[in-house]
């Protein structure tokens, strides 16, 4: 299922020349964050969204069990994200969405125009597996 967003082809608000660096946290911010592995069991459609998004489950196994979120990640179709492993900030506390509650926020780097690519590891982990 293809986006209907158009995103302006000449915009580039994330190219990285034009990013300034953020404050120093130390380390301490850093490990505040709790970032886990988990695996992608259901995507489905989010049209009271206002801008184009997927309701993910993620599973982050057996301490975490399944947390959902909404993700501006249309630029995957549904059948590419299900069974994916992804990375999850899952601490940063819910937030409410267009009725609905999103418990994680799921990685990814940005693309000069703000398309979103999904952070993974580069081996097979098990859901809940912490990243360091």
């Amino acid at each position: 299922m293809a986006s209907s967003h158009r995103i302006d082809p000449d915009a580039r608000p994330y190219a990285p020349e034009g990013i300034a660096t953020k404050p120093e946290v130390g380390f301490e911010g850093f490990a505040a964050l709790d970032l886990r592995i988990g695996r992608v069991t259901a995507v489905d459609p989010f049209p009271e969204a206002r801008q184009p998004a997927w309701k993910l489950t993620v599973d982050f196994g057996p301490v975490l069990g399944e947390l959902r979120t909404s993700a501006k990640i249309t630029s995957y179709a549904a059948e590419e994200l299900l069974g994916r492993t992804v990375v999850g900030a899952v601490n940063l506390g819910a937030k409410r969405i267009a009725g609905f509650t999103s418990q994680f926020l799921v990685l990814g780097g940005l693309e000069p125009d703000g398309t979103v690519r999904l952070l993974a590891p580069d081996a097979d982990l098990a859901p809940g597996s912490v990243v360091g």
